[in-house]
């Protein structure tokens, strides 16, 4: 299968800058499975940042929030660097596959868990989280058994990533506990929808292999 038809289709491939910012690591000597690394990095920063607002005074509270969306964008970048120096660098490697997929579920444990514990509601945090490993494990699960790879939502990584973006931004001029606590649980609901979803396509597509 071309294995343009398993990537995640994402409009930020397509611009100017981030084939050259992959060119410019790559001349730096960054291997690919590195800058995925990296993605995990960010989200320890991201969690820790979370569960740093807790005990944190307001200001400060409100500066790791504008931190761990930082971090969350830092994540995103590195997951579409480091296909982009595999592909169109030509720097993939064996075990670039294993590399593309265990940084991520590393990371959203991170971000989730991180920010649920900010909210006051760890079992949130890490319900969110188990609901995103399942979309991605659904979606592995068809890849193998050869229908290549759903990245349907409507809580693919990109749109948990958003929300959750988008709660901790709200979160900085707003309560934000409440704020977390919705933006999980709208992650939480969307992802369970995905898992639904996913498996739902997959159990359409098996019955009508031949």
């Amino acid at each position: 299968m071309d294995p343009e038809q398993n990537r995640r289709p994402l409009k930020s491939r397509q611009s100017r800058w981030a084939p050259r910012l992959a060119h410019v690591f790559v001349g730096a000597g960054v291997t690919p499975n590195q800058m995925s690394s990296a993605s995990m990095a960010a989200a320890l920063l991201g969690g820790g940042a979370y569960i740093g607002a807790v005990a944190a005074p307001p200001l400060l509270s409100r500066l790791l929030l504008v931190a761990a969306a930082i971090c969350i964008q830092l994540r995103l970048l590195s997951n579409l660097l480091d296909g982009l120096m595999a592909i169109e660098e030509g720097k993939k490697t064996p075990t670039g596959a294993l590399f593309n997929e265990f940084p991520d579920r590393i990371s959203d444990t991170l971000f989730l868990v991180g920010a649920g514990y900010a909210a006051a509601s760890p079992e949130l945090g890490w319900a969110a989280a188990l609901l995103a490993v399942l979309t991605a494990y659904v979606r592995a699960l068809g890849a193998s058994l050869g229908f290549g790879q759903d990245y349907g939502g409507p809580m693919a990584k990109q749109q948990r990533m958003f929300v959750l973006t988008v709660g901790s931004l709200v979160a900085v001029v707003l309560p934000y506990r409440p704020v977390l606590l919705a933006a999980l649980a709208i992650i939480a609901v969307g992802s369970a929808a995905t898992v639904l979803r996913r498996t739902w396509r997959l159990a359409a597509r098996l019955r009508a292999a031949p």
